[in-house]
């Protein structure tokens, strides 16, 4: 297994995190992305190999509704911070993943507006998806609805020839790889175009796809990603262990085994889209899902807070990703003291992973199954070694790991 089968990444929401203003018309611009160099050994000692970033691209707000891929958002910094970020990543061992978004660009993306004023002959006319005969005139399609995001005609080969200079030119300047935000919303074959173009200038990258439902399996073998979301999974744990219903966990790690003969996936219990884990199970919950997590097969991500417990809610209204997405202390030492168990609980089981790497491509067969206790045994391939794991919600979310030998690994005694 190379790096990345390998990595286990701390999800960081850059604009969130450094304190940027996300909804202020005149934000004042700040090299706040340096925030994150005093934080980077504590990904360290989290047990992490590397920072899963969110978008840190010229944006108008949220960072998806992107201006200027080929420049750092002003709120964050300019392009020697993030070279900076880079540099001290590497000087830890820590790799550097970008969130690419591909897929839409703001309404108010200065080469649409120009395009939708000079008509269909504008040179750049060919990268966005426009409605020539929309009533009232020309309007660019939109991204789910969302009438400030506007799509991109990913039929057109100038939108490939787009990304592949984007992607190329951060890996270029030092990042590892590429999350590439609402990929199953584009065809697959679009990917299949521009992935092969940039791997062969960076042929250690890694492609981690955003798909939230859909056959994971297909996606990956048609667009050539070499990861996607499983989000499946990321659902199964935390409504099996809140509902006290056991028998959704063994269906979809089923699943799960099926994924992992054709691809290793991104593997998760939180991240900025989504509800706290702490919120939605409690500390104690929260560990437990955080156990199943680092003994199944996968690529785990952490995201940042759900270590220290975190609480909030994502709500489906402006603004109801805040809560989810919040400012962070200039440095560990601002955090608060409640959240140290839960984070030492995260070193452990991360500690754990670490030690076990075959974890990473491991499937899972189930020893003994009931509605609020399950048993099962992660093991590598070929009748490799193998971890056992207990989980029993009859009184409070609990977990038990234990060797070949016999030997309880977590929790700690």
């Amino acid at each position: 297994m190379g790096w990345q089968e390998n990595a286990i990444w701390w999800h960081v929401y850059p604009l969130g995190f450094c304190g940027a203003p996300i909804r202020d018309v005149d934000a004042t611009p700040a090299p706040r992305i340096r925030r994150l160099l005093g934080w980077l050994d504590y990904a360290v000692e989290l047990g992490a190999s590397g920072l899963l970033l969110g978008p840190v691209s010229a944006s108008r707000t949220h960072g998806y509704d992107v201006v200027d891929p080929f420049r750092i958002d002003p709120r964050l910094g300019d392009e020697r911070d993030l070279d900076d970020l880079v540099v001290a990543c590497r000087a830890r061992g820590l790799r550097l993943v970008l969130d690419g978004v591909f897929s839409h660009v703001d309404a108010g993306h200065p080469d649409l507006l120009r395009t939708l004023g000079d008509g269909a002959a504008d040179r750049d006319a060919g990268i966005f998806d426009i409605d020539w005969d929309a009533p009232g005139g020309p309007a660019p399609r939109v991204f789910e609805g969302h009438a400030s995001l506007a799509r991109l005609d990913h039929a057109d080969p100038r939108t490939a020839d787009h990304a592949v200079r984007v992607m190329t030119h951060w890996l270029d300047r030092g990042v590892d790889g590429w999350r590439l935000d609402a990929a199953y919303s584009i065809d697959p074959a679009f990917w299949a175009r521009v992935l092969p173009r940039v791997r062969a200038t960076h042929p250690d990258a890694w492609f981690l796809g955003e798909v939230i439902h859909g056959d994971y399996s297909a996606f990956v073998d048609s667009s050539g990603v070499d990861s996607v979301t499983q989000y499946e999974l990321w659902k199964a744990i935390w409504s099996s262990l809140r509902d006290g219903n056991l028998f959704e966990l063994d269906w979809a790690l089923r699943r799960h085994n099926g994924f992992l003969q054709r691809f290793t996936p991104n593997t998760f219990v939180g991240n900025h889209d989504v509800t706290r884990i702490a919120t939605t199970l409690g500390p104690d919950g929260a560990v437990t899902a955080l156990a199943i997590l680092m003994t199944v097969g996968g690529i785990p991500s952490i995201y940042a807070g759900d270590e220290q417990a975190f609480t909030g809610i994502k709500e489906h209204r402006l603004g109801g990703d805040d809560a989810i997405r919040p400012s962070f202390p200039d440095t560990p030492a601002g955090l608060a003291p409640w959240g140290r168990r839960v984070h030492r609980a995260h070193q452990d089981l991360i500690g754990l992973r670490r030690r076990h790497p075959w974890l990473a491509t491991a499937t899972t067969q189930t020893l003994s199954l009931a509605g609020t206790r399950y048993a099962y045994r992660a093991q590598a391939a070929h009748g490799g070694p193998f971890l056992d794991v207990a989980i029993d919600l009859d009184r409070a979310p609990a977990v038990t790991i234990a060797d070949a030998a016999g030997e309880v690994l977590w929790p700690r005694s």
